[in-house]
């Protein structure tokens, strides 16, 4: 089940990204298209079934495409002037292919050599949420943890692994990850509109249902 929600949490993931960075849109655009995405979400937390493969062959296919996914929605939150790294870059292709054990062994290698590049800690954090079936692991929390580290004012770190607590059910800390990095946002930070939006959701869905209140 959870491996179903890493690839429909990754791929709203991507769409958002996409639109806050790339297509650029407006703040006020950026608050709707996070509502939407959230209700969308929410939606099919109520209606779909997310662990149920449509057919035995279906597996491999939504691992690649969870992997897409997260290299892609990553990437589209950094405005590149220079390559990334090799390793990064070869992590990423295991990643695509669902290969998140690869991944994340690459890139521990890597950042040996370079322990402040914040991109790699994020890989390697969605990596090992990845490897993890959709579980966000000690070892996600402290890699998330470096990235922020390196620069408290990026939106990355608390970002992901709001969605990572989101994938895994834990609605509570998800909310609470994401209002923290609010807290930190200057006014004018362009995912804060859109972010605004979805915990104000999260905090009604808390509401409605009292198994998530005792988070």
């Amino acid at each position: 089940m959870i491996g179903g929600w890493l690839a429909v949490l990754a791929l709203a993931l991507a769409a958002f990204a996409l639109a806050a960075f790339l297509l650029r849109l407006p703040r006020e655009g950026l608050s709707l298209f996070g509502a939407v995405l959230v209700f969308g979400l929410a939606g099919y937390a109520w209606q779909g079934s997310p662990g149920l493969a449509s057919a035995p062959k279906s597996e491999a296919p939504a691992i690649a495409n969870q992997g897409e996914a997260m290299v892609e929605g990553r990437a589209a939150l950094f405005d590149r002037t220079a390559p990334p790294p090799d390793y990064l870059l070869t992590s990423d292709a295991f990643a695509r292919r669902g290969r998140f054990a690869d991944a994340a062994g690459l890139l521990r290698k890597g950042l040996e050599d370079n322990p402040r590049d914040l991109e790699s800690w994020l890989a390697l954090g969605m990596a090992l949420v990845g490897h993890a079936d959709g579980f966000v692991t000690p070892a996600a929390v402290q890699a998330f943890g470096r990235a922020r580290a390196i620069d408290p004012a990026h939106p990355g770190a608390d970002y992901f692994l709001g969605f990572a607590y989101l994938q895994s059910g834990e609605v509570r800390a998800a909310r609470n990850v994401w209002a923290s990095l609010i807290e930190r946002s200057p006014p004018d930070a362009p995912w804060r509109d859109g972010l605004e939006a979805e915990v104000a959701r999260l905090d009604d869905m808390i509401a409605r249902a009292p198994m998530l209140q005792g988070q």
